[in-house]
């Protein structure tokens, strides 16, 4: 008798090479490899900048090339951007979880990352134009703050950097403007943790850098569910206005993606899929998702740009991003 389960729609397909890249493939010592940060290069030359922890427990950023952006990686020889505790006091404990912007304005590449210091863990920035040299902007965000990313033009004349502050009550993701890259304020509220029993209550952090659509500002983020037996950190969606990216058009009410695979399941950190960064094929549609695998490896998985839209239409929440308030109130 055939089952009659209904199955949810799989929207990111896993690449059958996963795990694409682990500290195996690494041309000196490292502990682990994950949280990518990916960007296409002019020659269409796929880049990840990959978060690498040695086994004092401090990661780098090293950078790995490659034709495909599936195989046949090309490795820097050493860390291609190393913490600088010396004259960043911020990074005493590494520099984590990059995401790279880039911005046409002034013709770079901005890598927004945490700086993990003595305070706890803050939003840094950094620009270069070939992954050789940067310059340092030093932090934008006071700890403690993460799972930051620049959008790529200015929204209403300033530079919009979204990011994800510790509150009291909970983690939720915000937006902050500049009109410089050095000096943020203008703080509003983007994306509201939902409450209750949610798979994202409580805690909810943004992935990859925001996606350009016609249709708004897509958002991947990720929601983290407190289990008997740990943390569970699965994607969801959510569209945002082009002008007005605080004001949130619509979320889907359940989660898209999460750690199934063995590679996914096991390691450093159990039951993590964190994604940091994609690139988009030439059609403008292919999406290559680019995440870390139980901060242990890196993996990939691919998808459609327009079927994430079309699911965000389909299966849209009532409460606009507002977390579960709404809901609240009408009981």
């Amino acid at each position: 008798m055939k089952s009659l389960r209904r199955r949810y729609e799989t929207l990111l397909h896993r690449h059958p090479s996963n795990p694409i890249l682990t500290a195996a493939d690494w041309p000196y010592p490292a502990h682990t490899v994950f949280n990518p940060a990916a960007t296409r290069l002019g020659d269409g030359t796929t880049l990840l900048l990959c978060r690498v922890e040695d086994r004092r427990g401090h990661s780098h950023f090293c950078a790995a090339r490659s034709v495909n952006g599936i195989d046949g990686w090309i490795i820097d020889s050493k860390p291609t951007l190393e913490p600088a505790p010396e004259s960043c006091p911020e990074e005493l404990w590494g520099i984590e979880d990059p995401r790279i912007t880039f911005v046409e304005e002034i013709d770079r590449y901005v890598i927004v990352y945490t700086a993990f210091g003595k305070s706890g863990p803050g939003v840094a920035l950094a620009v270069t134009e070939d992954f050789h040299s940067f310059e340092r902007l030093g932090l934008a965000m006071q700890p403690d703050n993460k799972d930051a990313a620049l959008l790529p033009r200015r929204v209403g004349g300033n530079f919009a950097l979204v990011h994800r502050p510790m509150e009291g009550d909970g983690a939720h993701i915000w937006v902050s403007f500049s009109p410089d890259l050095r000096n943020w304020g203008g703080h509003k509220l983007m994306l509201k943790a939902r409450r209750g029993g949610w798979w994202d209550a409580n805690k909810v952090g943004l992935s990859p850098p925001l996606i350009e659509t016609p249709d708004g500002w897509l958002m991947i983020y990720h929601g983290v569910r407190r289990t008997g037996a740990g943390c569970l950190y699965r994607l969801g969606l959510a569209l945002f206005s082009l002008d007005q990216p605080e004001h949130c058009i619509t979320r889907g009410e359940s989660w898209i993606f999460g750690p199934e695979a063995p590679y996914e399941r096991e390691g450093d950190v159990a039951n993590v899929a964190f994604p940091c960064g994609y690139t988009i094929g030439d059609d403008g549609d292919l999406l290559s998702l680019y995440y870390g695998a139980a901060d242990t490896s890196i993996a990939l998985a691919t998808g459609r740009i327009s079927s994430l839209l079309r699911w965000l239409r389909e299966n849209r929440g009532r409460d606009n991003g507002r977390g579960n308030d709404q809901e609240e109130e009408e009981e």
